[in-house]
């Protein structure tokens, strides 16, 4: 009986050691509350040559995009399941200097964040970079958060070997004045259907362009529109409308009769890909102060 009494002893104090054990280690890693892991957000500014992706988005299969090859990356360093969210999608062959994503992470400290930035560019392939890492609030949201972007759109007028990754070429010669007219005339309207991809799933269709403006730089033509939102290949859609406002073939009547319209059919075709350009992101300066992004 004294035999079996000192046994029972032992189990007693072996379960109280190992749940001991236990408390100390959820209490490192777990909320006890509701049993769930302790995550922080971080958000990302990053900038890729987009030539080689098929866009942002991670597709089901492996076809090369900007999100599959982040997730891959920092899922391989960190050793845990990421998920990169961005603040939109860039079609294929778009670039972007100050792109805005964030992830979720039970394994990044702020003591590793350094560490991580330069880990993550020595994974990444050379067409991507990511210039800082920042704790953000846990109810961060990349694409809901903003408060506008700003993209830019380079054309060249004269043929560049050397730049033809980065711009579109037009050799016809282009009324800048009648653009810049035409641009502002998308100030007085909302609803952009018309310059935007068909069958779009989404809730609405109106935006608010903020800043619609031409300039010329050397042998460039350089086009800046800035929105609360936009919609798919609205910008490609934008420029190439433009275009045909510039070499004569569309009136600034007819441009705003083509948004009035509501209908992609009767608006130019979209601007090649490749001189398209995702250039800021403004949100909150609490969260994100504006030097963080690269000029």
């Amino acid at each position: 009986m004294l035999f079996l009494q000192r046994i029972f002893m032992i189990k007693i104090k072996l379960n109280i050691a190992v749940k001991n054990k236990y408390r100390i280690f959820a209490k490192r890693n777990f909320n006890i509350s509701n049993r769930k892991v302790i995550s922080m957000r971080w958000g990302l500014v990053l900038q890729y040559n987009g030539k080689n992706y098929h866009g942002w988005q991670r597709q089901n299969d492996d076809t090369p995009t900007v999100q599959g090859t982040l997730c891959k990356c920092f899922s391989d360093i960190l050793q845990e399941h990421i998920l990169v969210l961005g603040c939109g999608r860039t079609d294929t062959g778009v670039h972007a200097k100050n792109y805005v994503a964030y992830f979720d992470s039970n394994n990044l400290t702020e003591d590793k964040k350094a560490w991580l930035l330069w880990k993550i560019n020595s994974y990444l392939p050379h067409d991507i970079r990511v210039n800082h890492i920042i704790r953000v609030p846990d109810d961060f949201n990349a694409r809901f958060d903003a408060l506008s972007r700003t993209y830019r759109y380079y054309i060249t007028t004269a043929k560049q070997p050397f730049r033809s990754d980065f711009s579109w070429h037009v050799p016809q010669k282009l009324d800048i004045k009648k653009m810049n007219t035409a641009a502002r005339v998308m100030y007085q309207y909302d609803d952009f259907t018309s310059l935007s991809k068909g069958n779009m799933q989404t809730l609405t269709n109106n935006c608010r362009v903020l800043y619609a403006h031409w300039e010329k730089k050397d042998e460039f033509l350089i086009f800046t529109i800035r929105a609360n939102r936009f919609l798919r290949n609205m910008v490609r859609a934008t420029v190439g409308t433009l275009v045909e406002v510039g070499k004569g073939n569309m009136t600034v009547d007819e441009f705003s009769e083509v948004i009035k319209a509501k209908s992609r059919g009767k608006a130019g075709a979209s601007a090649q890909a490749q001189g398209l350009f995702l250039e800021e992101i403004e949100y909150d300066k609490k969260i994100f102060p504006r030097k963080l992004f690269d000029w």
